[in-house]
């Protein structure tokens, strides 16, 4: 498992799901990225930073309007504090080369950060969602590394087809879904944080950010949730990020 010191006030936020159609919610994140710059020493942006993501090479090319700004933005950032980018369930394909290009760093997570208020276990969350068996079926296939090599061969006419068809699909199947199915699953929140190590964990994925107080074999511990970022469709607006630094660890929600 991956590990990372980092020292200071780390910032974590998750579930932007930038796209041409949330030009609110894209404000609103690149005035969050302004605040880190100023009052943070790290930020990690944990996973569906973006809405979908069907190659480096769309974005490095020739990007529209709407993907060039986030770009600039993130670059931005990464020029004056260490930003790192986790891949999430919408963008799992983000790669090496666009953190290079954004001056940024990718982290594979699940990972580890050795912080100011101790080890905590970092993850997107979609890995531990599983009751969700579909979901999980599909996950294990689209990170199988020959199919993701065969999809960004395709032309880019094609990929945005069939990730367009991907996200319907995913949207209709989410309707015959109770959210038990689609949160994560104690038993594979009690397995990780143990192989890990850890007392804390920190995920997105779920939208449904909290504070949950954990038992871990007779021990204390906590899972942060992070929330989602929302201020085009559904009222009322929202978002958040975490803060860790020697004080411990903060969930802040706008």
């Amino acid at each position: 498992m991956n590990k990372l010191v980092l020292r200071g006030a780390v910032w974590v936020a998750s579930d932007i799901h930038l796209s041409e159609a949330v030009p609110e919610t894209a404000r609103a994140f690149y005035d969050f990225l302004d605040r880190a710059r100023r009052q943070a020493d790290a930020l990690i942006l944990c996973g569906d930073i973006f809405d979908a993501w069907i190659g480096d090479d769309h974005a490095l090319r020739d990007p529209p309007d709407w993907l060039a700004a986030a770009l600039d933005a993130l670059r931005a950032t990464a020029a004056d504090l260490p930003l790192w980018l986790v891949r999430g369930n919408r963008d799992f394909l983000m790669g090496r080369a666009l953190a290079d290009a954004l001056g940024a760093r990718l982290l594979d997570a699940p990972a580890v950060l050795d912080t100011d208020a101790g080890a905590i276990l970092l993850a997107h969350g979609d890995e531990f969602c599983t009751d969700d068996l579909a979901y999980q079926r599909f996950r294990r296939i689209v990170h199988t590394p020959w199919i993701q090599h065969v999809f960004l061969a395709l032309p880019l006419s094609l990929r945005r087809a069939i990730a367009a068809r991907a996200r319907a699909r995913s949207r209709q199947a989410r309707r015959h879904k109770t959210m038990a199915i689609m949160d994560v699953n104690a038993a594979a929140i009690a397995r990780a944080l143990r192989e890990a190590g850890c007392d804390a964990l920190i995920h997105g994925h779920t939208h449904r950010p909290a504070v949950h107080a954990l038992d871990l074999d007779g021990r204390a511990a906590r899972r942060y949730v992070l929330p989602d970022w929302e201020f085009d469709r559904d009222p009322p607006p929202r978002g958040g990020w975490i803060e860790i630094d020697a004080t411990g660890i903060q969930l802040k929600q706008i």
